[in-house]
């Protein structure tokens, strides 16, 4: 492969994948876990959804001409009115919608997902939640339907028609058991559900796919759980309600008890391209077997799949560098809609009043209305009472307090090992004591490291460097660093970057002197991998709180609001092994 050289040493690969049929790992980087895929045959486009839990707008779509170049066209959950005051009362910080399964039929696409929320009486759903949508055209996020609600016993619902003139799909989930779902009622049947196969005597046998191939029903799940002992699992019968027969030499894909840079391997979907070939995606995690620094979450990697007639389908183990069939797919970038790819640095400047929310950018459960706006000043934020812990402010915490009111909050995945990521913060000088707008590396609101431009009790401006973590983290002591004085009012430069592939240091700088940079705190990456969120990755992002003055949703006179303009995310370097980045 040839490279490129670039700043500092690292190396990046010049685009010419398709001539020796080698690709690397993660295709989709960023926190992407349990992508579902499928190759669209009249557009000749391949499509992936991946799990978005509390985060809005959920369940991305991504499109690819090339399985290499993925442009995120639309999000499935996309608007209050689909799920009214479902995200609202949903609890944990792990909740929501879990992985989903992507099919094509009958000239639409359809997207199942589990809910998983505590809810709150009244409409709001509780408990386990099937969700079905579907469209027509899924570069639109207007054209995705509201669900049609069912009521399964477990997890990880799967779609399966079993010929092109079934009416109601097949539906498995965790466990493993089969249900038809009716596409109009939501009912399932039969009650209670049928049981297929229990895996191979690993823990959460979970994430089932059903295929239809050569007079066999193959059934496809993950096993031995989320962590180190992840897996997937195949068995196989004549008829899809079974006696399944497991595969002798099962796991076939794991690199669980390997000293590989990908750890977790697991929960995968199979799908043809073009030219017939088989591909495989799962989720894994880059952060070798120690498994302490994967700030990233659980991303989605491609593998090429052997899959002869009448045999057993051979995935090839995910490494960071892979070798493909005799070619891909010709690289191309030719995909409709308005989205960006997701290698692509982000470069908004946010100017502009009423210009849409960039499709990449993400909050964590649905914003208040009007609370995140795009201005001629900047991107509004009006703060919220909450902080980005919520839970860290004092007394008992109320609905309001503790986030789920929707957080003043916005950010984007971290794609990248290394990246340098900026935003300015125009001429805020905050007028009451707690008031707080800053950066935030965001993983749950029990894991983040946050640099605030804050008014304190002592009416000091000061940059405050503080983090969240589970209790027993090795957290460094908050820092608070008085703003100089000639900065007060003017626009400040807030930096989020990595000096190198553990660690992040947050700094700040006047947007006109580039060389007045102060770094305030560093801070290792172990502190946001796995924790409180063990199913997600990092958001880079902003916010803005009054810390909990006020009342209800509100803060004091509506609180100081916070424009924010010139936001920038670039790319420096991907670990793909250990120690090795390019």
């Amino acid at each position: 492969m040839k490279l490129l050289a670039l700043l500092g040493g690292l190396l990046l690969p010049a685009v010419s994948l398709a001539a020796n049929s080698t690709f690397l790992n993660p295709v989709l980087p960023g926190w992407h876990s349990d992508p579902s895929c499928l190759y669209h045959k009249a557009s000749s486009t391949f499509f992936c959804a991946t799990s978005t839990f509390i985060a809005f707008p959920g369940i991305p779509i991504y499109a690819s001409k090339d399985l290499i170049n993925w442009k995120l066209v639309s999000h499935v959950w996309n608007r209050e009115s689909q799920l009214p005051g479902q995200s609202w009362n949903t609890t944990g910080q792990m909740d929501g919608m879990y992985a989903p399964t992507l099919r094509f039929h009958d000239e639409k696409f359809w997207v199942v997902c589990e809910y998983i929320g505590d809810g709150g009486g009244g409409q709001i759903l509780t408990g386990l939640v099937g969700v079905l949508f579907w469209t027509t055209d899924p570069y639109s996020d207007a054209s995705w339907s509201d669900p049609v609600i069912f009521y399964p016993n477990k997890i990880d619902p799967d779609l399966f028609w079993d010929s092109s003139d079934n009416k109601n799909p097949y539906v498995a989930t965790q466990s493993v058991i089969l249900q038809q779902l009716d596409l109009q009622s939501g009912n399932l049947t039969p009650q209670p559900a049928l049981s297929l196969w229990n895996g191979t005597g690993g823990v959460w046998p979970e994430g089932p796919h059903l295929y239809k191939k050569d007079g066999y029903y193959y059934l496809m799940i993950a096993e031995g759980g989320t962590a180190l002992n992840h897996a997937i699992m195949i068995s196989r019968a004549r008829n899809i309600t079974g006696p399944y027969e497991p595969y002798a030499n099962n796991p076939i894909l794991t690199n669980r008890k390997t000293r590989e840079y990908f750890q977790t391997v697991g929960h995968g979907d199979l799908f043809q391209d073009g030219a017939g070939n088989w591909w495989g995606m799962c989720l894994a995690t880059r952060g070798g077997p120690d498994w302490k620094v994967y700030p990233m979450g659980r991303e989605a990697v491609l593998f090429p799949v052997t899959w002869e007639e009448g045999q057993w389908p051979v995935l090839q183990p995910v490494r960071g560098r892979m070798s493909g069939w005799p070619s891909l797919p010709a690289p191309s970038k030719d995909i409709p809609g308005n989205g960006p790819f997701n290698g692509d640095p982000d470069v908004y400047d946010f100017v502009t009043a009423g210009e849409p929310i960039p499709r990449n950018l993400m909050y964590w459960r649905v914003p208040r209305p009007g609370a995140i706006t795009t201005t001629a000043k900047g991107l509004q934020l009006v703060p919220s009472r909450n902080n980005v812990t919520g839970q860290m402010i004092p007394g008992k915490p109320t609905p309001e307090l503790s986030g789920q009111r929707g957080m003043a909050f916005i950010g984007r995945r971290q794609t990248d090992t290394l990246f340098e990521y900026t935003v300015d913060l125009v001429g805020f000088r905050p007028g009451m004591v707690g008031s707080e707008a800053g950066v935030t590396v965001f993983l749950t609101q029990l894991n983040h490291i946050d640099l605030g431009v804050a008014m304190l009790a002592d009416r000091e401006m000061s940059f405050r460097f503080r983090i969240e973590a589970p209790p027993g983290a090795p957290v460094p002591e908050t820092k608070v660093v008085p703003v100089p004085e000639a900065w007060r009012g003017q626009t400040i430069r807030l930096h989020v970057t990595t000096p190198n592939t553990t660690h992040y240091d947050l700094s700040a700088s006047l947007t006109s002197d580039p060389a007045s940079k102060i770094t305030v705190g560093t801070a290792w990456a172990g502190l946001v991998s796995g924790g409180t969120g063990p199913f997600t990755g990092v958001l880079l992002g902003i916010f803005n709180t009054c810390n909990g003055a006020g009342q209800g949703e509100e803060c004091p006179d509506g609180g100081d609001k916070a424009y924010w303009q010139r936001w920038r995310y670039t790319g420096k370097g991907q670990e793909i092994a250990m120690n090795e980045v390019v």
